[in-house]
């Protein structure tokens, strides 16, 4: 298979810290492999322009196989790019024509300010996690694997929910900058399972509750699961909902008991 060199135009977003202004700078690629990677695309750009003395670009970025979450870009506006069900890593030259200019940003959501370049910080995703908790889980040896009868409908369900990597790319591509595709999957991921039952309630109370103190409101745009690099679909965020409205129910029948 013949490789075909692609000569490109970025202009970035630089950023030198949280306080300062930000612009765009224009950078030419010339000759760069179709089998490249974007993050591959920057790697050879801030190897440029460390021999020329000057300071590389800032971006994230860890595992490069489209399980960490730790890539994000916005990519002509797309989050993540223009392949729809990939995370930027792996996003390919090939998917671009030669002497395109490409623009690339950070995240754009007031809840992940930018902390230099391409680099947000993503914490308020950990406050939300954090709030969760645990689920209740007896001491002693592992169980055998089949103990506990799961239907295979509610398996894969959860499944599809716990595919979520935690990128941001759905609160980016959100007009309102609303996270509930991401918390949806995390409670979903726990609440559908029989293991998950015992915190249920108080787990989607608190991960709802916390969402709501740093992101925006859901009005079901949809742009969310068309960014998501694991196009996990909008139910779970039914089922939150579906959820949610019962805790509220049960939650307070048990304060009332105390």
């Amino acid at each position: 298979m013949s490789t075909h060199l692609t000569n490109l135009t970025l202009k970035i977003w630089r950023q030198e810290g949280p306080n300062s202004e930000g612009h765009f700078e224009t950078y030419p690629i010339e000759s760069i492999s179709d089998e490249a990677s974007f993050l591959e695309l920057l790697d050879v750009l801030n190897e440029r322009l460390i021999a020329e003395g000057r300071e590389a670009i800032a971006f994230d970025h860890d595992c490069r196989e489209g399980i960490c979450g730790t890539c994000s870009l916005m990519i002509d506006g797309q989050a993540h790019g223009p392949q729809r069900g990939t995370a930027t890593c792996q996003l390919h030259m090939r998917k671009f024509t030669s002497g395109q200019e490409i623009v690339v940003e950070p995240w754009r959501a007031t809840s992940f300010p930018i902390i230099k370049d391409l680099v947000v910080d993503r914490a308020a995703f950990d406050r939300i996690i954090e709030s969760g908790g645990f689920i209740t889980a007896q001491t002693g040896g592992a169980p055998d694997a089949n103990l506990i009868p799961i239907p295979k409908v509610v398996a894969d369900a959860s499944m599809d929910a716990a595919e979520c990597i935690g990128c941001g790319a759905c609160v980016a591509a959100c007009p309102n900058g609303a996270a509930n595709l991401f918390t949806a999957a995390k409670v979903s991921h726990l609440n559908l399972l029989p293991q998950g039952q015992a915190e249920r309630y108080s787990r989607v109370e608190a991960m709802v509750e916390t969402m709501d103190q740093y992101f925006g409101s859901c009005t079901n745009h949809g742009e969310c699961e068309a960014a998501c690099p694991k196009s996990i679909s909008i139910d779970v965020i039914a089922l939150m909902n579906k959820d949610y409205l019962k805790a509220k129910f049960a939650n307070r029948k048990e304060l009332s008991r105390t």
